[in-house]
This record gives structure tokens, C-alpha cells and sequence, in this order.
């Protein structure tokens, strides 16, 4: 469970909007696909992650008092830019958009930094 290496500033864009526990029946069940460019990269659900749900926040319950609002990264994907042959890496002018059907989307930009 890396979390130090996915939380440097911009790496981890929100919004616009995010569901609460009582508008998403199953947080164990929820399809996800991240769209680079109108192509898809990467296409899953959260029941396919290495450490469930309620594995993942009992691990970091031992660390961390969970607050409303709190954000637990999960990981990603199969389907990572670097493990594909050849390796694919994002470029600045990328479109990148991750959607779930039972969430909304979420479209951003890569800038150069």
C-alpha cells in the first residue's frame, strides 16, 4: 500500500464531485476506466483491488482517526503507461479522464511543470 509516492502536489486531482456513503450502494463494486487521449488505458472495478475496501481501512485505522471528508487512495489499475510495451507516458496536452458510472467523471489537462 504505497501512498507516499501517489501524494505530490497535482498528482492527485478531485472533483468535481464526490459521492457520500449513502449515495453509493457498494464502494465494493464500482466500474472505473481512465480515457488518455479518447483512448482506453485502464478499465476496472474495486472489487478486483489487491486489498479490499475494508482491508485497506482497517490498515490505515491503525495509524489515522478517519474524519468526514477523508480521502483513502487505493491504488490502480492494471494497465499503467510504463508496464505497457512500448512504455506510454503522459505528455503535456494529454487529456486524461476517469470515469465511473456510479460516481461521475473527471477530466484534466497535463501541464508541464
Amino acid at each position: 500500500m504505497n501512498v507516499l509516492g501517489k501524494q505530490y502536489p497535482t498528482f492527485c486531482p478531485m472533483g468535481p464531485c464526490i459521492v457520500t456513503k449513502d449515495e453509493l450502494q457498494d464502494p465494493g463494486n464500482v466500474d472505473l476506466a481512465t480515457i488518455v487521449n479518447g483512448e482506453v488505458m485502464q478499465s476496472a472495478n474495486t472489487r478486483d483491488l489487491i486489498h479490499g475496501l475494508g482491508q485497506t481501512l482497517s490498515y490505515f485505522s491503525r495509524w489515522f482517526r478517519f474524519q468526514p471528508g477523508d480521502v483513502v487512495s487505493t491504488g490502480t489499475p492494471a494497465g499503467i503507461g510504463f508496464a505497457r510495451k512500448p512504455p506510454r507516458f503522459l505528455r503535456p496536452g494529454d487529456v486524461v479522464e476517469v470515469r465511473s458510472g456510479q460516481i461521475g467523471s473527471l477530466r484534466n489537462v497535463v501541464a508541464a511543470r
